[in-house]
């Protein structure tokens, strides 16, 4: 019998069979992992299993391929953060689905780990919450082998006036090094560099770069799947306050 035990995030939950649940959690040594929990549907158990919940859990299988089973305790739910916040509510799906995307199955990613259970953490602080999660995409196309190097120009080596990026290198390109491409390149808001006070427009703009990275690049190389809509509807959410 092969056994462990973590805490992680819950980040989907669906039906198995008549009394049974299955789940993907996110952990920090096992990653992103899959399991059943036996009665997960009933009155007592499906109450914690909520996306984005934090949970105690156990897991067991009788070989390493197995889907193997679940025990689970609740650490700490995350739904009185997000009850009746559209934002919030719509942030914690978009986490939740990119990890689940995104995440090899039981890849350990304990740095990721920290930054997503963190951001989660923020949820509800809606004035700080959007610039925390556009640094955690960063940090997520980091983690998966998509970084962007934005500390200097491409074309010139110039480390000012940057304010393209590069959509097939992920570089960054001055207004002198775009030329004629300039229409082509995506933008550069300086809060995507970490600078600048982080306004709802700037993060808007960021946001249209680092999901062109998350499509174009990160779902294309897993099967040109497309990204979960639960990101699209997030942007959607956070735009209309602007």
């Amino acid at each position: 019998m092969i056994e462990w035990r973590d805490e992680g995030i819950l980040l989907s939950a669906r039906k198995h069979g008549e009394t049974s649940a299955i789940i993907e959690v996110f952990t920090p040594q096992q990653g992103r992992h899959v399991g059943v929990v036996r009665g997960g549907t009933s009155r007592k158990v499906a109450p914690i299993l909520q996306p984005g919940a934090q949970l105690d859990v156990a897991w067991r299988a009788r070989l390493e391929d197995h889907i193997g089973s679940f025990s689970v305790e609740p650490v700490r739910s995350r739904a009185a953060l997000v009850m009746g916040d559209r934002l919030a509510l719509a942030g914690l799906n978009s986490v939740t689905a990119l990890l689940a995307f995104c995440l090899p199955e039981r890849e350990a990613h304990p740095s990721l780990y920290r930054r997503s259970e963190a951001l989660l953490d923020l949820l509800g602080q809606n004035e700080i919450w959007p610039l925390a999660y556009l640094q955690w995409e960063v940090s997520l196309l980091e983690e998966m082998g998509y970084a962007l190097d934005l500390t200097s120009c491409a074309v010139t080596g110039a480390t000012e006036g940057l304010i393209f990026v590069s959509p097939k290198s992920g570089r960054a390109v001055s207004a002198e090094g775009a030329g004629d491409w300039a229409e082509r390149l995506l933008p550069l808001p300086d809060v995507l560099r970490g600078q600048g006070e982080g306004a709802d427009a700037e993060i808007a703009e960021a946001f249209r770069t680092t999901g062109y990275f998350l499509a174009a690049h990160l779902a294309a190389d897993l099967g040109d799947k497309p990204l979960p809509e639960a990101r699209a509807r997030f942007v959607a959410t956070f735009e209309r306050r602007l």
